[in-house]
């Protein structure tokens, strides 16, 4: 299937230009408004410059908006609807051409005009049901909006209606399909756009031999779609309208390409301008260009979570924390804390990467930046598992 647009297939000094100009513009928007996330806006030379700037995290932004509701001063403009995720944390909704830059991802699923798109993700209160709503709109589609649940009802108006394609979360379809079956309908679903849970192998192999094609999105509610699978099936590409940061968790710091760590995201859009959003999910760059021809980087798609605080001894321990023993020693690459039992004692193993052979060289600073005495372990520069895990909780709990 052909392109939605000629992004996609730009060169990396094109898309490169194109993202600076629109990274200086939101730069310019924030800091000519009250509510300035504190950036002052001077235009960056390059995209390198990005890293400077400070990272905005959810917990953040809930504090922003309670202190100034909805949205926590942050510039909005041409709102139309306002949505409410677990917090809660409040986000704007637009009706404007593919405000959420779903489109993309579903004409890459072969959806289009003369479909009809079974919407199957919720329209109360979160936006996931709009944001798909919205990309059907873009690639002509028509929608039935079925939300959650319902079943019966579900299989029902599939039927009636000869919906061509799916859209949801990946394993209700299956509670469709198999309805459907029991109810001794056969549907003409050919086509399913998923999000918001693990794809498994076995269940996208268990659609496809039911002679429907699924793919998979990563968006959330604040920042629309950030990446997506194509008819390659190799890693997700990023969108053409976010600029993708991979940083070590607890910082902002970028780490080199194919290391996993946490997924950091500038949107775009101007109308809902946030700069460097922690998304708290773990992921990696992949190398290499996706056979489609699509030119933008990819990534691996969710890897877990990054927000990897564990309690040990009774005293928090955050990926802050271990990030600021790093930043102690320069002869330090990466640092991990290991949490296990030994007998009815929790037990706090920090495993540093160095060419150092004296654990006594940390003890200190083990104190200072993790606030507890622990075993400290020397281990070869690169030898730590490249899973973006600085917390790593060992403890069983059943």
């Amino acid at each position: 299937m052909g392109h939605y647009d000629s992004l996609e297939t730009r060169s990396a000094h094109e898309r490169a230009a194109a993202q600076l100009a629109g990274l200086n513009a939101q730069l310019a928007r924030v800091a000519a408004h009250p509510g300035a996330c504190r950036i002052d806006g001077a235009p960056l030379a390059d995209l390198a410059g990005l890293k400077a700037l400070p990272v905005l995290r959810k917990s953040e932004l809930g504090k922003w908006q309670k202190e100034n509701p909805p949205f926590g001063g942050i510039l909005t403009a041409n709102v139309a609807h306002v949505f409410q995720s677990p917090g809660p944390i409040y986000e704007p909704g637009g009706i404007s051409h593919d405000w959420w830059r779903m489109g993309r991802f579903l004409h890459a699923c072969g959806i289009g005009r003369g479909d009809i798109v079974q919407n199957c993700f919720g329209y109360h209160l979160t936006p996931a049901g709009m944001i798909f709503e919205s990309g059907c709109r873009a690639v002509g589609a028509a929608v039935l909006p079925a939300g959650t649940g319902q079943t019966d009802l579900q299989v029902r108006a599939a039927a009636d209606v000869g919906t061509t394609a799916y859209a949801g979360t990946p394993d209700y379809l299956k509670v469709i399909l198999d309805r459907a079956e029991e109810l001794g309908e056969r549907l003409k679903i050919t086509r399913a756009a998923v999000g918001g849970g693990a794809l498994f192998p076995s269940l996208r192999k268990e659609y496809a031999d039911r002679g429907i094609l699924c793919l998979q999105c990563y968006a959330t509610a604040d920042l629309g779609n950030i990446a997506y699978e194509t008819e390659a099936m190799e890693g997700m590409v990023i969108d053409e309208g976010v600029i993708v940061e991979i940083v070590r968790p607890g910082t902002g710091d970028p780490v080199p390409d194919g290391e996993v760590g946490e997924v950091v995201v500038t949107t775009l859009n101007p109308d809902y301008p946030l700069i460097r959003f922690a998304t708290g999910d773990l992921s990696a760059i992949l190398p290499g260009q996706s056979p489609c021809g699509r030119t933008n980087a990819r990534i691996r798609g969710w890897m877990g979570r990054a927000d990897q605080t564990t309690k040990i001894k009774g005293m928090f321990v955050r990926p802050e924390q271990v990030a600021d023993f790093v930043a102690r020693h320069e002869e330090v690459g990466r640092a991990r804390v290991v949490a296990t039992r030994e007998g009815e004692m929790d037990v706090m193993t920090v495993q540093v990467e160095t060419r150092a052979t004296n654990p006594a060289l940390y003890e200190g600073s083990v104190v200072a930046a993790l606030k507890m005495k622990g075993r400290i372990e020397l281990v070869p520069p690169g030898s730590l598992p490249n899973d973006g895990k600085v917390i790593d909780d060992l403890r069983k709990y059943d």
